[in-house]
């Protein structure tokens, strides 16, 4: 006998009890399939991560080997190969922090760096006092940053006072002996003595008895510039007692510097004066300058420099800084009272923000002035006009 087919219900067997099936709505299909798609979508977003989380560290590996055939690359001994591991060295180091990486490589960098400072050429050398400073800056203030420094200021000092070297080579090395110190030095006389090397080549610049110019060539006042900057910076971070003895040295000099022919020179020198002078005046209450009067004098003769025979951009730029160096210098209220001008002018933010147009009533003031001037030119332009005065 043929087997008999089964119901479509469920709940078989007889008898007016059984449940009937209730139709598979719309609504029901749509719940799950989101609940499919919800969990399929779940597992491929865990799956995007853990991709993305491979691909990463995959990255970081890459560029990791990169970095140390860079750093293998500064002992070969094509020039040409170990400048461009130099590059490539400056370039990560200035764009990426990589403490962990530098921090056991230290010793390493630190002696490529020394070898390419001793045996390449000049730009070789340039690239590598960079990259010493970006070294310490990638260490911060540590203790391995301490070594780094301690380690490569002989050389660096010694490229620094070098006559023989390239310009450009001297400047690099007097940039990166005032950052490493900058960032590392924690001894005072690390301090005293890295200044006194820069010190030793820009007061060549000062002028000694009845000169009134500061003689040298291009190229070294160049240079002079570079460890005047270099030596200013490293004077913010100077004790009192060592300040002391800088004032007693330099305060009576610094000025001859502007009257150098070179404006970068006569900047340079007005900005060290007044970091000299607002540290002066944060360690003594009651100091005081003695020729004062002729200094405020060539201040303010900077500051209003009009000669033709200067550049016009030279003088832009001198107005533009000594009005700001003249205001620190005569920002003192011993100062004033001595020439008589009165109280200093302090004005808040919130004063200096009241007292700022902005620059809608800008836009409008501007508006209305230029429609004013094209009415009345207009007037004078106007044919009737002629013709009225005739009638």
């Amino acid at each position: 006998m043929p087997k008999s087919k089964k119901r479509n219900n469920k709940g078989g067997g007889g008898g007016r009890q059984h449940r009937a099936v209730q139709p598979f709505s719309d609504e029901d299909a749509s719940i799950e399939t989101m609940s499919h798609c919800s969990s399929f979508s779940d597992s491929t977003s865990l799956a995007d991560e853990a991709v993305e989380d491979v691909d990463e560290e995959a990255s970081q590996e890459d560029y990791e080997y990169k970095l140390r055939g860079f750093i293998d690359s500064t002992l070969d001994k094509s020039a040409k190969i170990r400048l461009s591991a130099l590059e490539g060295l400056k370039s990560a180091f200035s764009s990426k922090i990589l403490f962990d990486f530098i921090l056991e490589r230290r010793v390493t960098l630190t002696d490529s760096i020394e070898r390419c400072l001793k045996k390449g050429k000049s730009e070789e050398q340039c690239v590598a006092a960079q990259v010493a400073s970006l070294l310490c800056i990638q260490l911060g203030s540590s203790i391995e940053s301490e070594e780094v420094f301690k380690s490569l200021r002989p050389i660096l000092k010694t490229i620094l006072t070098d006559e023989s070297v390239s310009v450009q080579t001297r400047r690099a090395c007097a940039t990166s002996l005032a950052v490493c110190c900058y960032i590392a030095a924690d001894d005072i006389e690390d301090l005293h003595l890295t200044m006194t090397y820069l010190e030793s080549v820009f007061t060549a610049s000062y002028q000694k008895g009845d000169q009134t110019d500061c003689f040298h060539s291009a190229q070294t006042t160049i240079l002079d510039i570079s460890t005047l900057v270099a030596w200013t910076l490293l004077l913010t971070v100077c004790p009192p007692s060592l300040m002391k003895k800088i004032f007693e040295i330099h305060l009576t000099k610094l000025p001859s510097l502007l009257s150098c022919g070179d404006v970068n020179m006569r900047i340079a020198a007005g900005e060290t004066m007044a970091v000299l002078f607002e540290l002066a005046r944060d360690i003594c209450d009651d100091f005081e300058y003695e020729d004062m009067e002729l200094l405020c004098g060539k201040l303010k003769g900077l500051a209003t420099d009009g000669n033709k025979y200067r550049a016009k951009i030279d003088r832009k730029k001198q107005r533009s800084v000594f009005r700001d160096v003249l205001k620190t210098v005569e920002a003192n209220e011993f100062v004033r009272s001595v020439f008589e001008l009165g109280p200093p002018l302090l004005l808040d933010a919130a004063t200096l923000k009241a007292t700022k147009t902005s620059r809608v009533e800008r836009h409008f003031y501007n508006a209305a002035v230029c429609k004013a001037r094209t009415k009345a030119r207009n007037k004078f332009r106007d044919k009737r006009a002629d013709i009225g005065e005739y009638i």
